[in-house]
């Protein structure tokens, strides 16, 4: 079992979820916003995806992490690595609050999730599942330098892979 990382960049604190982050989560995934990732959800789907963020650091050494802002501490989003019967791959994905938009955070989260997926958890390769109409989601894959792998596995089968280089 893999202890939940605490990860630093100059901006966030990417840490374990906590019951604190459940009401902005809750609304996020109930609202129109999660739309390219099966959603929107009913409060039971939006339960459900909270706890897999927390029981995948159990079940597979990887998981969900919060993006808190650092100097206010207020919670932009959340980045993850997802293992399971659900992803044939480790899948690195993300999420940013309405007010969190196109600033960034996302990006500099998964650059610092995907060093420790890499170089502590000791991945050997790492992609991202993307609903083709994303456009901001594919837009941030190839800003992270991932490229579109068209004969990799998917549970999906019209999702986009991009699989993300390794240091």
């Amino acid at each position: 079992m893999t202890a939940i990382p605490t990860l630093t960049t100059q901006r966030l604190t990417l840490r374990a979820p906590h019951m604190g982050d459940w009401p902005e989560y809750r609304d996020f995934m109930m609202s129109d916003r999660p739309r390219y990732m099966g959603g929107p959800y009913t409060l039971d789907g939006a339960w459900g995806m909270f706890c897999t963020d927390l029981a995948q650091w159990q079940l597979f050494g990887v998981g969900g992490l919060m993006l808190e802002e650092r100097a206010t501490g207020r919670c932009m989003g959340q980045v993850g690595i997802n293992a399971g019967p659900l992803f044939p791959e480790y899948e690195l994905g993300w999420l940013v609050y309405d007010h969190a938009e196109g600033r960034g955070y996302a990006h500099e989260g998964a650059v610092a999730l995907r060093r420790w997926g890499f170089e502590t958890r000791g991945l050997s390769t790492l992609v991202s599942y993307v609903d083709p109409p994303n456009q901001r989601s594919r837009a941030l894959a190839e800003r992270l330098g991932a490229v579109p792998d068209p004969d990799a596995p998917r549970q999906d089968p019209t999702d986009l892979v991009y699989r993300h280089p390794a240091p």
